[in-house]
């Protein structure tokens, strides 16, 4: 299949588009900052509460009659605009295809050739999250601002975040024994120059056995901690990404502080440095909280101490570089990543996205400029990406549409196979959306015998209104059948003579409903759930006891006790902090309008992921490895991101 590198088939039609966009956005601008002005985020608020000469509401009084003359100049020139660019949008393809093409060895098709098919198993992750980048007017209903500043911050976390080196921890411990996986901890491991790891003092010990990985994460450099710049790419291929780790002790206590043997560096403890909740994240410079190398990050974080000059050219750490991985002690380890006697894979709520990310969807990145800016980002660790996707104008699916779908996928291995369609039952404003799903089919692999190792993910974004049940049933109806059509049409195999190996199968996104609130019962028991399972669910209405909500109260997403990763992350382990910060079903028996029920789960978990069991490759297996509730942009959405690492195996390698 042909990708679509462009939004229109010639160039002729791209200058044109290209024009007439010139003319409409001058007005498009305008009317979003005078909307703006007259919608308040709380921490704007705050902050006129606290000017005594209120100069801010002085700026608005001063700028709204310039903002209103200058709208009335430009609305001329986007009618004109508007004449061309409305019917050259039935030209357009419903999505734009990028890629970085100076990957080196870290690209994806040197990831193809990491798996075979044979061995030991595979394990893929995924997330997903719906990050608000909206036009500002509009982000500031749901109580953020500032689209492209955001925009950009939520690449750089999220980058830094999969750009971590993997590392897993054991805990030696007479009562636990689970694994904390690679993702989600961290601890004081220095390394000289030579890279032979040095003694660690306390109850922290390196074992003698290092387990390498091949598609660990880069060291953090610079570059992971700020980020490198959108077109260097990102090595993942390191054998000294990932170790393992074990540390003595009893389940439960701490370890004792400690000190770095390097010198000139010590090891930070907790959220330091500096007030919190005085700026929003977006505002902030490149290392602050959520970022790898700031002093505030969360105690997970891996922060870098750099002994010496020597890189390469592209950025990568030379031979001669001494990196210095630094952290706090890992607090209550034992009890931060909890398996549950039922359950067989690890779950927890982690101040980063997880380590060796391979596959990331994204909803409502509905700004065009905002989704440049994040796709920029992106590419410092992701190598092929798919943004704007949707369709725009009067389509033959439903009304006129004002904006794309918000949809944007990032992996790193190769696409082969993408599908984009527009539900067509939708209402109200969301209406003016082209809201669908997008289906990728992508390759992670080969066998010896030349066979392609496959994927399938469908990312989608149903409609919001929690009242409209019935219009969500019909989204997911349409998107069952949809997902069966794409499977048929792209695969090559037969029965008899089978080209592709099918090993996952994920369907993520934003479903706009949970599971445990009494108005979403009907989509709660839709058929989607018998074919894909979720991790979270234990059925109809019923939670498994560690899930947690992804929506937040909108109230509070700048309060000082959330507005880093690492408070959110606290907040979010304690059950008071998830009444006060996360939204809850609302009662419409309750006299009080938006009166929080309180009910047996933990809040409105409406972003999923869910896998399939059937319908892949004969004799393998898919089954849950880790599963998080991510913290990382706090301050940034309304939203929890979560992500999934699923285990691909065969029953030859169990035998």
């Amino acid at each position: 299949m042909v990708l679509y590198t462009t939004p229109f088939p010639n160039s002729c039609l791209s200058a044109l588009h290209c024009v007439s966009w010139a003319l409409i956005f001058p007005c498009y601008w305008l009317v979003d900052r005078l909307a703006a002005s007259f919608i308040p985020t709380t921490y704007e608020k705050r902050q006129r509460a606290d000017d005594p000469c209120c100069l801010q509401l002085l700026c608005t009084a001063l700028f709204t009659p310039i903002y209103l003359a200058l709208l009335v100049a430009s609305l001329p020139f986007a009618f004109l605009g508007f004449l061309f660019w409305s019917p050259l949008q039935s030209a357009r393809r419903p999505y734009i295809y990028s890629r970085l093409e100076d990957k080196g060895l870290a690209g994806g098709a040197a990831l193809l050739s990491e798996w075979k098919g044979t061995g030991p198993g595979k394990s893929f992750c995924f997330a997903t999250a719906n990050v608000c980048l909206l036009p500002d007017s509009l982000a500031r209903i749901n109580n953020l601002f500032n689209t492209q500043a955001r925009a950009k911050e939520i690449g750089q976390r999220i980058r830094n975040g999969a750009a971590r080196p993997q590392i897993k921890i054991y805990i030696d411990s007479p009562t636990n024994t689970s694994i904390s996986a690679a993702s989600f901890s961290s601890l004081v491991s220095p390394q000289g120059g030579d890279g032979v790891a040095r003694a660690v003092p306390g109850s922290i010990k390196r074992t003698a056995s290092v387990e390498y990985k091949g598609d660990g994460g880069r060291h953090p450099s610079d570059e992971a901690a700020n980020g490198p710049a959108s077109g260097d790419p990102v090595d993942s291929s390191s054998p000294e990404d990932a170790c393992i780790v074990r540390i003595g002790g009893e389940e439960g206590s701490r370890p004792p502080e400690a000190d770095d043997p390097a010198p000139g560096g010590q090891a930070r403890n907790g959220a330091g440095g500096g007030p919190r909740g005085q700026t929003p994240n977006h505002n902030q410079q490149d290392g602050d909280s959520g970022s790898l190398g700031s002093p505030s990050a969360s105690r997970e974080s891996l922060v870098k101490g750099r002994a010496g000059p020597d890189t390469s050219a592209g950025g990568e750490p030379g031979a001669n570089s001494k990196l210095l991985y630094k952290a706090s002690v890992v607090k209550k380890a034992a009890a931060r990543r909890r398996r549950h006697p039922d359950e067989a894979f690890d779950h927890e709520v982690s101040a980063f996205f997880p380590a060796n990310l391979d596959f990331l969807c994204l909803q409502e990145v509905f700004d065009k400029r905002a989704a440049t800016k994040l796709k920029e980002q992106l590419h410092g660790y992701f190598e092929y990406i798919l943004y704007d996707v949707g369709v725009y104008g009067c389509q033959g699916c439903c009304s006129f549409k004002c904006l794309n779908s918000g949809l944007l996928f990032a992996s790193r291995y190769p696409i082969m196979d993408v599908a984009y369609h527009c539900y067509p039952n939708k209402c109200n404003d969301d209406a003016l959306a082209s809201k669908g799903a997008l289906f990728l089919k992508v390759q992670v692999g080969s066998t010896p015998q030349d066979q392609r190792i496959v994927g399938y993910i469908a990312c989608t974004h149903l409609h919001a209104p929690q009242e409209d049940s019935a219009i969500r049933c019909g989204q997911l109806d349409l998107l069952q059948d949809w997902l069966a059509d794409f499977r048929k049409s792209t695969s090559s195999s037969s029965a008899a003579n089978p080209e592709e190996l099918v090993a996952f199968d994920v369907v993520c996104g934003d479903f706009n409903f949970d599971n445990c609130s009494s108005d979403d019962k009907l989509e709660q028991q839709h058929s989607l759930f018998t074919h894909y399972r979720d991790p979270c669910r234990l059925g109809p209405g019923e939670e498994k006891p560690w899930a947690i909500g992804t929506l937040l109260d909108t109230n509070g997403l700048y309060d000082e006790d959330v507005c880093t990763p690492d408070n959110l992350q606290k907040v979010l382990e304690s059950e008071e902090g998830r009444r006060e910060y996360l939204a809850f079903p609302t009662s419409k028996s309750s006299g009080q309008k938006g009166r929080k029920e309180l009910l047996k789960g933990n809040g409105r978990r409406i972003d999923y992921m869910l896998h399939a069991e059937e319908g892949l490759c004969p004799d393998w297996k898919a089954e849950v490895e880790e599963f998080s509730f991510i913290t990382q942009l706090s301050g940034l959405t309304d939203h929890l991101p979560v992500a999934m690492r699923l285990m691909v195996s065969s029953g030859e390698e169990e035998a």
